[in-house]
């Protein structure tokens, strides 16, 4: 019997499958989804339509999807990046628009009310969130982009969406010491170690896998320990970590619960005793 293939990238329930699955997985009925855009700053993608339930993941302000079904107050979706499924709630989203122009390209940043940094600030943006500009002002010397939704942000915390950010993602990575830990976040609120790998490669342009066994898979090449270097990823069960360089790693994780610098023999002495040893080291 064929294994079913893994929900978290396949879109399957009893009584809907995604139409890439037609073929593969019988299904009663298919559907190829519409296309939407994230309207929260951030939200929870949730393996069931349940707010009680884990997250999976997160989705950012601006990010691209297509939606699948609708129902009781959710969505069930699946994320044009990284092809992540899950539910998240339908008013987090609106109608797919033209393409974003910018990117947040500071850890955290504000929308504004107004083009001034004294007006109320409406809500909050991560890295990674995706921008349609729709203007330009400044004010007292310093320059404001006007979102599509009439907010406004500091022009020096974005970048022109289809410049990537640099070619170091380990300096990103890096940008996002002592944000907190948590389980499934993907943002510069809160993020987990496969988030952090994920979105400072983001940020350089790469498209890689969400999750920590996607990426010890299938990202990059496997080398020795003896060879790690700058920009590295070390693998437990479970757990990822970057180096920073020969001897020290940058990760969030669950010890100091926020993204740390530690050195690598300390965290392989420290992670083994509960996880074992380290199951693979890559070169992305």
């Amino acid at each position: 019997m064929n294994a079913l293939p893994d929900r978290r990238l396949n879109a399957y329930r009893p009584d809907l499958a995604e139409e890439a699955l037609r073929g593969r997985l019988e299904a009663p009925r298919y559907t190829a989804g519409t296309p939407a855009t994230v309207s929260a700053p951030v939200t929870a993608l949730r393996p069931r339509p349940d707010a009680g339930a884990g997250i999976d993941t997160e989705l950012l302000y601006g990010e691209s999807l297509r939606v699948l079904d609708r129902a009781d107050g959710w969505a069930w979706v699946k994320a044009d990046f990284d092809g992540y499924v899950g539910y998240l709630p339908d008013n987090a989203l609106r109608e797919a628009g033209t393409d974003a122009t910018h990117v947040v390209a500071v850890p955290r940043t504000f929308a504004y009310s107004g083009a001034d940094l004294k007006t109320p600030a409406v809500f909050a943006l991560s890295l990674g969130s995706r921008l349609n500009v729709v203007g330009e002002t400044e004010t007292r010397g310093t320059r404001y982009l006007k979102l599509d939704g009439g907010q406004f942000v500091v022009a020096a915390h974005c970048a022109p969406a289809e410049r990537a950010i640099g070619d170091d993602y380990v300096s990103t990575a890096v940008r996002l010491l002592e944000t907190p830990y948590l389980w499934g976040g993907r943002s510069g609120f809160g993020i987990d170690c496969s988030g952090l790998v994920q979105l400072a490669m983001m940020m350089t342009g790469r498209r890689v896998p969400r999750d920590t066994d996607m990426q010890a898979s299938g990202l990059g090449i496997p080398i020795d320990r003896g060879d790690l270097r700058h920009g590295d990823l070390v693998f437990w069960k479970g757990h990822v970590a970057i180096m920073e360089d020969e001897e020290t790693i940058v990760h969030a994780n669950g010890n100091t619960m926020n993204v740390a610098r530690e050195g690598l023999a300390a965290a392989i002495e420290r992670i083994g005793w509960l996880y074992q040893q380290p199951t693979c080291y890559r070169r992305p």
